[in-house]
């Protein structure tokens, strides 16, 4: 079931923009107002389940916290299991991690050591994609546990941060619903 241009504009209609969030000269794209609204969130799992058919994964990784809203989901419907990734020192068992750069400082995700075995294939999901840093270490950390990427999900994207650019760049298949071209 391929989305028609009534349903983009539909679940546009449902992302609030918050500017000057989290600080000043930021538009923060809300995805709350969206998964709240029921037509909403079932038209973006229609859409992600659609688009991730026929890659053959065995589980769907969901980056704090937002990738848990549609990952879990995701999951269910098409037949995988679900890994969270998370920020440190938030999951009980050993853990394996990965560093990266933020504009302002860095940050570090991490899952459990035996999440991933080698040869598995993932999708990896967030809410949204911008400079593409957090997908990236996302990708390096299910690489270095063995697994496979077979894509990066973000139903929305910020075009103009070139995140897609960033991982295309490092071998990573990213699909998204909607693009935002906020300059």
């Amino acid at each position: 079931m391929s989305l028609s241009e009534k349903d983009f504009e539909y679940l546009k209609e449902h992302i609030r923009q918050v500017p000057d969030f989290p600080k000043p000269g930021i538009l923060f794209l809300d995805i709350t107002t969206s998964v709240k609204d029921a037509k909403s969130l079932k038209l973006t799992l229609d859409y992600l389940q659609e688009a991730v058919q026929g890659l053959g994964v065995d589980y769907v990784v969901g980056i704090e916290s937002r990738g848990f809203i549609y990952g879990a989901a995701l999951a269910d419907r098409i037949g995988a299991g679900f890994i969270v990734m998370r920020k440190p020192n938030k999951l009980p068992s050993e853990t394996i991690s990965e560093s990266y750069d933020l504009e302002y400082g860095s940050n570090t995700i991490e899952i459990h050591a035996d999440a991933i075995k080698p040869g598995d294939r993932a999708i990896i999901i967030d809410d949204l994609l911008a400079t593409g840093g957090t997908a990236l270490a996302a990708v390096n950390l299910v690489r270095k546990a063995g697994g496979e990427v077979a894509a990066v999900v973000c139903p929305i994207e910020l075009t103009p941060l070139k995140g897609r650019e960033r991982l295309e760049a490092a071998g990573a298949k990213v699909i998204s619903m909607l693009k935002y071209d906020l300059e």
